[in-house]
Formats: C-alpha cells, structure tokens, sequence
C-alpha cells in the first residue's frame, strides 16, 4: 500500500483526532480542505503518529517562515532529540542512552498516555520557544492531543511536567552551539569563485549532534579550472542545465526536488520520506521506534550539513551560470562561453556550488531509511513541495537519492562533480550515524 503525506497545515479549526478502538492502522482523509489524520486507541491514543504530527509542525514552520536549509535542519534535528529524550524515560528497559537530558529521579510512569504527553510536550517547548510568533499553531495541536488523552489524568500531566523541561533544557543547550551569529562570506571577484555571498557560513562551525567530527568529511575540493574533469562537467551542465533546452523530464525532475524559499528545504523532503514509509510500513505503532528513525534520520541529517557549509565556505566554487558565462577567464580551452547562458533554475543558487548540499541530503537520508528498514528495496510514494507534475514513486531509496542529486544539474545550478562529492559526503556521514546507534538502525 503507497500513502502520500501531503502537506498539512494543522490549526485547531482543521484538525480532528478521531479514535478507532479496533485498528492498528492510520488513515489520511481530505476535509475542509485539511488532512485530517485517525487515530487508533488500541493501546492507548496517538503512538508514533505523535511523531509524525509534531514534525508537520516543524515543516511548516520552515516553510511559512521561509527558513534556509541549514536552519530548517536545525530545526528538525533539536524537535526530534526533544521528544527522543523525553520519551526514554517512559520506557524503563529501553537500551538507548539520551542524546542530552538524562532521566529524571522521578520519571514519567510507563503509560501509552505519558509518552505521548512527554514527546507532545517537549515538542511544543521547543517550536514556542525558537519561534513564538507560531505559538497559536504549536498550542492548537497540543490542545488537540490533550483532548484526547485527557489532561487532568496524573499521567498526563507527568509527561507534560516532563517533555516542558526536556524542551527547555534542549533548546538551552543548543543556543549556543555556534550556528550563530550569522557570519556572511564575502562575494568573491576571481575566476572560479561563487559571485554571491554565503549568508550561512557560520554553519560550519556548529556543534554536531551525533556525529564525532563532521569535518572528517570534508571533501579534496572541485577540479582544478585547467583539468578535462572541470571540462566535461561544464559541457553537461551547459547543455542539460540551459533554460533554453525545454525537456518535459528535467523539468518535472528539477521542480519536485527544488525545494526553494517556502518549502521544507532539501533535507525537509527526506522527514517527509521518513514520515511515509513510517506510516506505509507500520513503525508508527511503537512511538519509541518511529522516534529512532526521526532522530536518527534528523540528527545526521544537521552533521551533514556542517561538512556540507565548511566545504561551501573553503572552496567558495562558482556556480554553472557564472563560470558558462565566464568561461573566457577560466584558462581551460575545452569549456565553451556563453553570455546568454540562464539556468533552467532560474537564479544561479544562493551559497557557493562545491559540494552539492541537495546530494549529500539524499544520500545520508537514503542510506539512513535502507538500514532503518533492512533493505534499500521498498517502493513509496512522495510529493515534492515544488512539484509540478504531482507526486513521483520510487523503487528504493538510492533510485530517489540519485535522483534528487541529477535534479542540480538539470536544474543548472550544480556541477556532476558537486553531485558525486556529495553523495559520497552523505553516504560515509550515514555510516558514522549507523554505527552511533549500534545496531538499532
């Protein structure tokens, strides 16, 4: 069965949490223009779809707020460790060790209703207090969940009492992990540097979350301007990447994987994965579990990206529409010049090109959902924020993540250099991250 999580913007006019007593299963319907989701109760309200419906809560955020990736990330990353760490406590035999906040002398008692309350509440904690002018949304949901389990239960309010300080604790802890204040790279002027500035260059300086050292990661850089390597690459990008060249397909493939200013971002696509194969392939049934993957999935999601902006910042490499257009100044005979050039994008990207962020997303998201699931194998539906040929199935997970890589370079915006580097970024950060979770992956 293929269930397509769409887009959903949950206030307290829109959702409607209705109970089912005899079914495991989670249903999506369309009313009032809102997807409303069913809830089972049998074995309590709620489960690993608790999950799913604080991390709606986070896309959405990213996208009304119009936050770049490296942000949006950063986001995703500390709502999943919040109610992780929140939940651990819930579950007295549990083998994980938390990410930052320990169990407290007193824990939460070990009811379905606690752990709820426990993630439901951590959660709130962290999206009110990173972005309060969103509050109302953050105090809808949560109100639509306590409805449910009832708030005045001792249960309840035990995971409410601690998911709050979980929450606070982990946005405390976070504040100051180096990802502020913003540090801008200054556009440069010499042949094969980006023409822009890089706003979120302080990125590569943030504390990781899971992963030792993100930097071991880095990559040798872009080819050198010289080389036949940089030669070919340009040639492809000119002709594949041109806004000129109308092809259905790249079209199609560049829109679904743009995830420009207003969507969830490029590492937001890879949440929106997780959240459909966690529905598709039942893990929302054990909430403990379907936090694993988020946070798993999340958290090496932000490692990346610190490799992902050090590499920006070290190379400043140009991008396609500037070295095609400049491609007199490059001292290669083999790259072709054109000053009308236009990439298929639209504008020539925002930070500079090497290493390609999009690449090393998808691979680390792919690899991370394969050893999640035990196979690279399973097919699953997505939508894609900036589709524009509606939603796209694939066969497995590395048949979306190569793809996501090529929709740079049918976009215009990346080098087939850019794609492989970063690939392969993903893939040995998400074998770090495996590993982190010894073996619960």
């Amino acid at each position: 069965m293929k269930i397509t999580v769409f887009r959903r913007h949950i206030l307290a006019f829109a959702l409607v949490l209705t109970v089912t007593l005899s079914s495991l299963s989670v249903s999506t319907a369309e009313q009032d223009g809102s997807v409303r989701r069913r809830l089972d109760d049998s074995n309590g309200p709620l489960h690993g779809d608790t999950i799913i419906l604080w991390n709606d809560q986070a896309l959405n955020a990213v996208r009304n707020l119009r936050l770049g990736a490296f942000d949006a990330v950063r986001l995703y990353a500390i709502l999943n460790v919040a109610m992780f760490d929140a939940l651990l406590p819930c579950f007295p035999n549990n083998s994980f060790d938390p990410i930052y906040v320990g169990a407290p002398n007193t824990p939460p008692p070990a009811t379905s209703d606690a752990r709820v309350a426990s993630a439901s509440q951590a959660a709130h904690t962290v999206l009110s207090l990173l972005y309060p002018d969103q509050s109302d949304d953050y105090d809808s949901q949560l109100n639509a969940i306590l409805d449910i389990l009832g708030e005045n239960r001792r249960a309840v309010q035990a995971g409410l009492a601690w998911g709050e300080i979980v929450g606070a604790q982990i946005v405390d802890k976070r504040s100051n992990d180096d990802s502020a204040p913003r540090e801008i790279q200054p556009a440069g002027e010499l042949p094969g540097q980006f023409r822009g500035d890089f706003g979120s260059a302080a990125f590569r300086n943030m504390a990781p979350f899971v992963v030792g050292d993100p930097l071991v990661y880095v990559s040798g850089g872009p080819p050198a301007l010289d080389s036949l390597e940089y030669a070919a690459a340009h040639e492809e990008v000119r002709l594949l990447g041109d806004a000129r060249n109308e092809n259905q397909e790249f079209e199609e493939i560049f829109s679904f994987w743009k995830a420009g200013g207003g969507s969830v971002r490029p590492p937001g696509e890879w949440i929106k994965a997780a959240q459909v194969l966690a529905i598709q392939e039942g893990t929302i049934s054990n909430i403990l579990r379907t936090s694993v993957l988020f946070t798993a999935l999340s958290t090496g999601l932000a490692d990346t990206s610190i490799a992902v902006a050090s590499d920006k910042f070290t190379y400043q490499c140009w991008r396609p529409a500037t070295a095609i257009k400049e491609a007199d100044t490059d001292g290669n005979d083999g790259t072709e010049q054109d000053a009308d050039w236009e990439p298929r994008n639209g504008s020539p990207g925002s930070s500079p090109e090497h290493t390609s962020g999009q690449s090393a997303f998808a691979a680390f998201g792919s690899s991370i959902l394969a050893a999640f699931y035990r196979t690279d194998d399973i097919e699953f539906t997505l939508e894609g924020d900036n589709a524009i040929a509606g939603s796209r199935t694939f066969t497995s997970f590395s048949e979306a993540a190569a793809e996501a890589g090529r929709s740079r370079i049918f976009s215009g915006i990346h080098f087939e250099f850019s794609n492989q580097v970063g690939q392969q970024t993903g893939r040995d950060l998400a074998n770090e991250t495996i590993s982190f979770w010894q073996g619960e992956l």
